[in-house]
């Protein structure tokens, strides 16, 4: 792969799209399927082949990822985007960015991977949780979701407060029963309380409150939370 310097950026995309798109199948795509993810504009790359090349362009394009990660996501292909979020620069990241392409995300694959490997690492992460929390669209609530369990997992020295404040987004969107939302929802709850022993027992609390409430997907929120927690660090 050419380094920037030497090459047409439009020309690093290009060859990037046409490496991924060789390596899609059919066969890929149909499992895609299976699990739910929108294959409309995707070719049925594995993601073995994604990881490589975003290995290689974070280190051959290290002082130009960011306006890579720019090119590859407005190509819309679905793996291109998924590489986008493996190889931009969270420090780069604006809040214009972060609106655009949460506005484009149209499956729980692409909106999972871009919240767990670039926007939980952006300072914006946060102030972006509060708005999204609210939002209407399927995906762009779940995105505060999936942010708040990537960020427990992965922003090991924020305090234990600011994941306390996510417990009320928790409790109000528990009852909003479309699949990717209660999921990202249950998700989030289970990963503040693996976090550490003083999270545990509020995201506890909480989820035997969520299990006994005449709303179905709160109780599904709940009552998967609390088996995990009980299996995880006993009843």
């Amino acid at each position: 792969m050419k380094d920037i310097k030497t090459a047409d950026l439009d020309w690093i995309i290009q060859e990037t799209k046409s490496t991924l798109q060789k390596l899609g199948s059919d066969k890929n795509l149909q499992g895609m399927q299976r699990f739910g993810i929108q294959t409309t504009t995707a070719f049925g790359t594995g993601m073995s082949p994604v990881r490589d090349l975003a290995k290689t362009l974070k280190q051959s394009q290290a002082s130009h990822r960011h306006e890579l990660a720019l090119g590859l996501w407005k190509e819309n292909i679905h793996e291109l985007r998924i590489l986008a979020a493996w190889i931009d620069d969270p420090k780069a990241v604006t809040e214009a960015q972060m609106e655009a392409w949460v506005k484009d995300f149209n499956s729980w694959d692409l909106c999972d991977q871009v919240c767990m490997r670039l926007f939980c690492l952006s300072p914006l992460a946060e102030g972006k949780i509060q708005e999204w929390a609210f939002r209407g669209a399927e995906f762009e609530k779940r995105a505060a979701f999936a942010l708040i369990a990537a960020m427990a997992v992965h922003r090991k020295k924020e305090p234990d407060a600011l994941f306390l404040s996510f417990l009320p987004l928790i409790e109000q969107a528990a009852e909003d029963n479309r699949n990717f939302v209660w999921k990202a929802v249950n998700w989030a709850l289970r990963q503040i309380g693996k976090r550490n022993s003083i999270l545990l027992e509020p995201a506890w609390i909480l989820a035997l409150e969520l299990a006994q409430s005449p709303h179905k997907a709160a109780r599904k929120v709940g009552k998967d939370a609390v088996r995990e927690f009980e299996k995880k660090f006993g009843s």
